[in-house]
């Protein structure tokens, strides 16, 4: 694999889209989710706390407060959406 380009991935296996974070809680009354997360680099946006809105509420039954995160961000609907969301193992 020496000497492959993969743009679209890092060198961890993660797509270079997701950001590293941890769910500190989880409203599912109002579609929202609060993470702490490391920089989301496509939304240049610098690691901190805060409360995302989730596209699909399914998105909160994949994970638990406490859970480390692998998730994408994206500006949507006039603020930062969660598209995708997975526990890291």
């Amino acid at each position: 694999m020496s000497g492959m380009n993969m743009p679209s991935m890092k060198m961890d296996g993660m797509p270079a889209s997701m950001t590293e974070g941890e769910v500190r809680k989880i409203d599912k009354e109002t579609k929202k989710i609060t993470l702490k997360h490391g920089e989301i680099k496509n939304l240049d946006m610098p690691g901190m706390t805060m409360v995302f809105q989730v596209k699909d509420t399914a998105l909160l039954d994949k994970v638990k407060a406490g859970d480390k995160v692998n998730f994408t961000a994206e500006k949507a609907d006039g603020g930062i959406v969660v598209t995708a969301i997975e526990a890291v193992k």
